[in-house]
């Protein structure tokens, strides 16, 4: 072996390792995705939170949501809809919304994609 394929991979070896030992770190932090610098992201209150205002029903399964401030995110943007009452499980990785009037999917489906996750499986309840 010459000295520029030894130097090659000494490189390679490093990358990897500062790779893994960053990404254990993370992972002993439970995974955020989000810096530890950045402010969390402040929850959208929703106005009316009497559930008998709210006689619909959707689910939403989502991935890409990693830590609370995800959840915070998913829920803000659903909650930001007009008519919307939305809570997030991250260990479930499920919305679940309620609704004054019955479910667009399509526009709840797009206020999550909007926010950067993706929609898996969907379903209504009246």
């Amino acid at each position: 072996m010459n000295i520029l394929n030894i130097i090659i991979v000494l490189i390679v070896a490093a990358i990897v390792v500062f790779g893994s030992i960053n990404y254990i770190k993370k992972l002993k932090k439970g995974g955020d995705c989000c810096p530890e610098h950045e402010e969390a992201t402040k929850s959208v209150k929703v106005k009316d939170r009497d559930k008998s205002h709210y006689p619909y029903e959707a689910k939403l399964a989502i991935d890409g949501m990693s830590c609370n401030n995800c959840v915070r995110n998913v829920e803000n943007a659903l909650n930001a809809l007009d008519g919307t009452w939305a809570t997030v499980s991250l260990e479930d990785n499920m919305a679940t919304v309620l609704l004054k009037n019955p479910p667009d999917i399509e526009k709840l489906s797009k206020a999550v994609t909007d926010a950067g996750y993706m929609v898996l499986k969907r379903k209504s309840k009246i």
